[in-house]
């Protein structure tokens, strides 16, 4: 969402007079664009009007994105539509969400991994009067535009149309940054299982984040856990991947159970980078959280895959480590 007042660029002013252009809804796909500071997303019943659309390019935060640009105009600001084709996308995302230096065969298997992943998207969303499928931040994937580094143009032509299939239908294809060890159960983050999203043993040696160390205030950790007082923490539980399920804060005879995923997103997503905590012990007025891996820790580790990369494995064995059952297939709408 854009602040009423901002300047987006040129561009988007003169999209705004151009004639209304029509994609063929079948090879394109809809990005809500975020500027990375504020994340706000359309309300329900929000009373929104669409101002313009037009073939251009526009400027947000420094980045050009290509396409279609749609603004609408919603209670406090601006929101704008990028509708772009689906392979360009993917260039977008893996070039946002890997590094442009990593092995071939791991930035195709981000590629076909964010293709799975937009689509299911595509497929479940789209409704509603600004009809989006999808946004360009941490909410979904990240996506930066263009242009992309010639390599990861050449991984996502090479794997172009292919996507992950469980039983016929593209699967819930969620990724995340680092897993120390171990991927994670998805009934442990989202409350709901998927047949091909096991936990498996990974390597992270290559990421900065194998082990890491977060020291966290008091009153940070009362906020975050929204109690009062407290004498101590400790790990009351933990998941089958051997991350933590619930932390235990004590103050006398009286506990409180908190979910680990709860004090890591209101400590931030980013301050504690996961929930794999090997150690954690008191030093003063802090507690230290010592750990590993970084994000959800459910389905395929992006380090984990430019490790196997680098060992030799090609994009097939490592999509079919982390996705269990799963098939490759071209998918119809290309």
């Amino acid at each position: 969402m854009i602040k009423k007042g901002r300047l987006l660029s040129c561009f988007l002013l003169f999209c705004l007079f151009m004639p209304p252009i029509v994609c063929a809804a079948d090879s394109t796909i809809r990005v809500l664009l975020l500027d990375g500071k504020n994340m706000k997303t359309p309300k329900k019943n929000e009373h929104l009007e669409r101002l313009g659309n037009g073939k251009s390019a526009v400027l947000l935060g420094g980045i050009k994105y290509s396409g279609v640009i749609e603004v609408w105009k919603g209670e406090s600001g601006l929101y704008v539509v990028n509708e772009l084709p689906l392979e360009d996308y993917i260039k977008g995302v893996v070039a946002a969400e890997v590094g442009n230096s990593w092995d071939l065969e791991a930035l195709k298997a981000q590629s076909v991994v964010a293709r799975t992943y937009a689509l299911s998207h595509k497929i479940g969303n789209g409704s509603g009067k600004m009809s989006y499928h999808l946004t360009s931040s941490v909410l979904h994937q990240v996506y930066k535009g263009n242009p992309v580094p010639e390599n990861i143009a050449k991984a996502v032509d090479e794997t172009a149309g292919e996507i992950l299939t469980y039983e016929g239908k593209p699967i819930v294809a969620f990724y995340h940054s680092c897993s120390s060890n171990m991927t994670e159960d998805p009934a442990e983050v989202f409350g709901k299982s998927y047949p091909y999203l096991r936990p498996v043993e990974t390597k992270s040696d290559l990421s900065p984040y194998s082990m890491w160390e977060r020291k966290f205030s008091i009153s940070e950790l009362q906020q975050a856990a929204n109690i009062g007082a407290f004498d101590n923490i400790s790990i009351a539980s933990h998941t089958v991947s051997g991350r933590v399920r619930d932390f235990l804060f004590s103050f006398g005879d009286n506990s409180t159970l908190v979910s680990a995923f709860i004090l890591r997103k209101n400590l931030g997503w980013d301050k504690l980078p996961s929930t794999m905590i090997t150690d954690l012990s008191r030093d003063g007025d802090y507690y230290v959280f010592d750990g590993g891996g970084y994000g959800h820790g459910v389905g395929m580790s992006q380090w984990g895959a430019l490790q196997m990369a680098r060992e030799g494995s090609n994009y097939r064995e490592i999509l079919s480590r982390f996705y269990h059952g799963t098939t490759i297939q071209l998918h119809e709408n290309r």
